[in-house]
């Protein structure tokens, strides 16, 4: 796994993703690292390519410690 960047070491990293938002046709989940808004996800692929840009090369979606979902879990997309 690669350095966590400085805003995440020190932290039990934690993920939240937040409840489909139904966009003009177009559902996509806001996603907080760390309590800070790093982007939108329109499926799996997406929140776990924002984990990396933070340095969570790892991320276990599966993982309560790790990740939050509110509003539903991974399968929930619309």
């Amino acid at each position: 796994m690669s350095e966590p960047r400085p805003e995440t070491r020190g932290h039990a990293a934690h993920v939240v993703v937040h409840p489909v938002t139904d966009a003009d046709e177009d559902p996509f989940r806001r996603v907080d690292i760390v309590t800070a808004h790093v982007g939108v996800a329109h499926d799996l692929e997406d929140v776990l390519d924002l984990m990396r840009r933070a340095g969570l090369d790892d991320g276990d979606l599966d993982d309560p410690r790790l990740v939050e979902w509110q509003g539903g879990g991974p399968e929930v997309w619309h």
